[in-house]
């Protein structure tokens, strides 16, 4: 992805999350580029380097630029991890949006065959399911086996080692990862 369509990703998400935390209508989306193929994303935020919301789709059905600014408006008010502390206009000093622009996802028949830092996952067992991002594992330092069972019991609401199940599907997935402090991005 070229750094101009970053930096367009980055402002659809910065205008999102104002108009969400502020209370109003979401931002008319200029769409991006019409040839592009389908892609999902996260959207990740953080104030002050915590987490306080993230969100995200693997499917799309509108462009990325569009899907992101959804997402970002997402993150910052339909999280319910953080229902109770909110985004506020006084965090956007601190505040730091991270988007994950991901690949499609691939089935694996083996789990262990994931890259650390480079794949995320996607667990699914009947109605159940949890993702980690690629990102997870460098910021945690957790081992493949870790990461795979970290997914099933606090993701997915799973046994730890649901993974090594054959009525799991885990899917692969690959991610480009961009993002700016919210001050920094031009409006």
């Amino acid at each position: 992805m070229k750094d101009e369509q970053k930096q367009g990703l980055l402002k659809a998400a910065k205008a999102a999350v104002g108009a969400a935390v502020k209370g109003q209508a979401a931002p008319r989306v200029v769409e991006g580029d019409p040839k592009a193929a389908p892609q999902g994303c996260f959207v990740t935020l953080t104030v002050g380097g915590q987490l306080r919301g993230c969100i995200g789709q693997f499917i799309a059905e509108k462009p990325l630029t569009e899907l992101v600014g959804a997402m970002a408006r997402a993150a910052a008010r339909e999280d319910p991890r953080f229902f109770d502390m909110p985004i506020r206009e006084t965090d956007f000093g601190r505040l730091h949006i991270e988007i994950s622009a991901l690949s499609p996802l691939a089935m694996t028949r083996d789990p262990m065959s994931l890259r650390l830092g480079t794949d995320g996952i996607y667990i699914i067992r009947g109605r159940r399911s949890g993702c980690f991002l690629p990102q997870v594992a460098t910021e945690t330092g957790w081992t493949k086996e870790e990461f795979l069972s970290y997914c099933c019991t606090m993701k997915a609401n799973l046994p730890s080692d649901a993974w090594k199940d054959s009525n799991t599907e885990v899917y692969l997935f690959t991610a480009e990862i961009f993002g700016a402090d919210y001050a920094s991005i031009a409006d």
